[in-house]
């Protein structure tokens, strides 16, 4: 019911009652008896989501969105770190995939703003984990603001790998939020190599603030679903392309 709920922000007792074959009165009591564990608001005549559930819908429906290709792209980055680097990652769920392969790498420091990720690497003995400070969204679970962009003054990593909302066919990498694109920014800056990671559907498209360019930096990182036209396109504005195998010929460097 809750699941429901939450695909269709608001359920009135008479959708509930047809979807589940039982009573209003049953509808009214698993309502209240979620209202009361904060699961759901009850409204006049049904429920929407609780702002925290629907939070953590959302952010648990983008972990399940492309998970093949985020573990292909994964794979090739976790392949361009070296035992000992200091390894950036921002709040994405692509950048959540690469950690959870970089238990293996010894003696390495993450560099996050995200708490999935400094989540899933706690206890590792492999890995540092520096998570930046800063504010705590509402929206999602990352720190941003100005103490952030500050922490990153004094932060230089090995490598960064930066997640997108869209990547146009130029080469530019967008954000759909002005204020996480100024972060990336920012986090991009303070590393020596930097890769854009992001899923062919993320390809030829724009989005609202474009935070940098992938023709300066070390790579795109994207999975095999890519489109050969974009894939061309990329490459002709000066984009190096990077998929299913790291080029260990020097193009990276």
């Amino acid at each position: 019911m809750l699941e429901l709920i939450q695909q269709h922000g608001e359920c009135s007792i008479d959708e509930l009652t047809d979807e589940f074959g039982v009573s209003s009165m049953t509808i009214r009591r698993d309502l209240q008896d979620m209202a009361d564990e904060g699961l759901v608001i009850r409204t006049h005549g049904g429920a929407t989501p609780a702002p925290k559930i629907s939070f953590e819908f959302r952010f648990l429906e983008r972990m399940h969105e492309q998970t093949k290709e985020k573990e292909e792209i994964a794979n090739i980055a976790v392949s361009l770190i070296r035992p000992g680097q200091t390894v950036m990652l921002d709040s994405s769920t692509t950048t959540l995939a690469i950690a959870r392969k970089l238990v293996d790498i010894r003696g390495i420091t993450v560099v996050t703003t995200s708490l999935p990720i400094a989540s899933e690497l706690f206890g590792c003995s492999n890995v540092t984990v520096i998570l930046l400070g800063g504010v705590l969204r509402n929206d999602s679970p990352d720190i941003t603001g100005a103490l952030t962009e500050y922490s990153l003054e004094l932060i230089r990593a090995d490598v960064a790998f930066i997640g997108a909302d869209a990547i146009d066919l130029m080469g530019h990498v967008y954000n759909t939020n002005p204020e996480i694109g100024q972060l990336l920014k920012r986090m991009a800056g303070a590393s020596a190599r930097v890769y854009a990671v992001a899923d062919h559907t993320k390809i030829g498209k724009c989005a609202l603030m474009r935070f940098g360019s992938v023709t300066d930096w070390f790579g795109l990182i994207t999975d095999s679903g890519l489109l050969r036209k974009h894939a061309n396109a990329l490459k002709r504005t000066g984009v190096n392309l990077i998929q299913k195998e790291v080029d260990t010929g020097g193009t990276h460097g």
